[in-house]
């Protein structure tokens, strides 16, 4: 049964990331412009503030965060100095999920303030930041995840309504977009995926996170109590308790935290951003 991990009033949760080195897990709280540190040994939250909305935040290999933010990409430093890496900037767009890839790339999402179709892209930085634009005309770029082999990646443009799969060269270069599963009675956030390569969706407007075996068959739902849960990752020490992120809306005085699913199954190590 779903707990409350930490119970908060963030506006649009979103990222959970576990921290091994430290035990914590890393989210963030887009429009606040917040990074989060929630310890679960200690039942603390942590908070540093990002210089813009942020969409997500991932760990670097050199320490320190990569952010994607409203006008790009930009590195947060361990002794919290700020310099910005890809130049993502346009009118009216921010970014929003991002993910790392098993060659330590990141891959960062974007949208329209005002959810406007085709206004997003999905980019993939390089560590050094050259940017490639992975995908153009998205809605809302959200959840990016790969198989356990590599070989396949998982992606969220949530207006569609399902999760798409494409193969997955080392290079970065994805072809073969094809339909994992169309998601029914809500909209595809973020995803992660287990070390058994079965999908976790976090279902917005549903209430539930889902997931989904290899060949796109539905095999668990998971109920959340409440109805925008944003996204879920695996943390604590060895990897099997699924913690969910959530969106605040009104008449729900628990929406805005963060959950947690003990013993949901077996989660893989979190990429680190190689720069």
């Amino acid at each position: 049964m779903v707990e409350i991990a930490l119970k908060t009033r963030a506006q649009v949760a979103e990222g959970p990331t576990w921290l091994p080195e430290t035990g914590e897990l890393l989210w963030v709280d887009i429009p606040a412009a917040e990074i989060h540190y929630f310890s679960p040994s200690t039942g603390s939250d942590t908070v540093r503030h990002a210089p813009q909305h942020v969409g997500a935040a991932r760990p670097r290999t050199n320490g320190g965060l990569v952010l994607n933010l409203v006008d790009g990409v930009g590195l947060l430093d361990p002794d919290g100095g700020f310099r910005w890496l890809a130049d993502l900037a346009r009118e009216g767009v921010r970014g929003n999920d991002a993910a790392v890839d098993p060659q330590g790339r990141l891959w960062a999402g974007t949208m329209r303030y005002d959810q406007a179709p085709g206004g997003g892209r999905l980019y993939r930085v390089d560590p050094g930041g050259a940017v490639t634009t992975a995908l153009e005309s998205v809605t809302i770029s959200n959840g990016i995840a790969w198989s356990p082999d590599g070989t396949l990646m998982y992606y969220a443009d949530t207006p569609t309504r399902r999760l798409d799969v494409f193969d997955y060269a080392p290079s970065g270069d994805i072809s073969s977009r094809r339909v994992f599963t169309a998601i029914e009675g809500g909209q595809p956030d973020g995803i992660t995926v287990d070390a058994d390569g079965c999908v976790w969706v976090a279902v917005w407007g549903a209430g539930q996170v889902r997931r989904y075996t290899p060949d796109g068959r539905l095999d668990r739902v998971v109920d959340v109590p409440v109805d925008q849960p944003t996204a879920c990752a695996f943390g604590g020490p060895a990897l099997t308790d699924l913690y969910i992120t959530s969106e605040a809306k009104e008449g729900q005085p628990l929406a805005g935290s963060l959950f947690v699913l003990p013993g949901a199954g077996a989660g893989l190590p979190e990429r680190r951003f190689a720069g």
